[in-house]
């Protein structure tokens, strides 16, 4: 059971083959408002997805399915590894979280999300990163701050 109302708006901006390697995960913010980020995920121009959107509420939209590589990140490195997308999952903050700062309900349903694959993945907070780090002087999201924030509510996972 989930506390949080999830839906499922599949964006066409994905790669089926090879299937995604599910390491761990790559944290977002969309700047844009919740619905206005689905309807860009899903314009055929925008070329660009996430795995998953959290709205402020907590409500949590699948935009690409784990198994297929979601065109979030761009030119990246993690752990010496570029293409980040192949290994990472994409999951998105709606808003700018330099403008206004994550929800409470945010960070419960991005645990909630996290919780779910934590032990079947068997990942440990080592592979989870935000977009700032992977593409440094490229992309800003999350505000530092911010990411401490999530840091911390991954700490509270249980690690397998």
């Amino acid at each position: 059971m989930t506390l949080f109302p999830e839906i499922e708006r599949l964006s066409p901006h994905f790669t089926a083959d090879p299937a995604h390697e599910k390491l761990g995960v790559l944290f977002h913010h969309s700047v844009k408002p919740f619905e206005e980020t689905i309807a860009y995920m899903r314009h055929p121009a925008s070329e660009v997805s996430y795995h998953a959107l959290i709205a402020p509420d907590g409500t949590r939209c699948t935009l690409v399915r784990d198994e297929h590589i979601a065109w979030h990140a761009g030119a990246s490195v993690f752990r010496g590894r570029t293409r980040c997308n192949d290994f990472l999952l994409g999951l998105a903050f709606a808003g700018d979280t330099y403008a206004a700062p994550l929800t409470a309900a945010q960070l419960a349903s991005a645990h909630e999300w996290l919780a779910a694959r934590w032990i079947l993945r068997r990942w440990t907070p080592e592979w989870m990163t935000d977009h700032r780090q992977v593409a440094p002087g490229r992309k800003n999201d999350l505000n530092p701050f911010e990411w401490m924030r999530v840091a911390a509510m991954i700490g509270t996972l249980q690690v397998p």
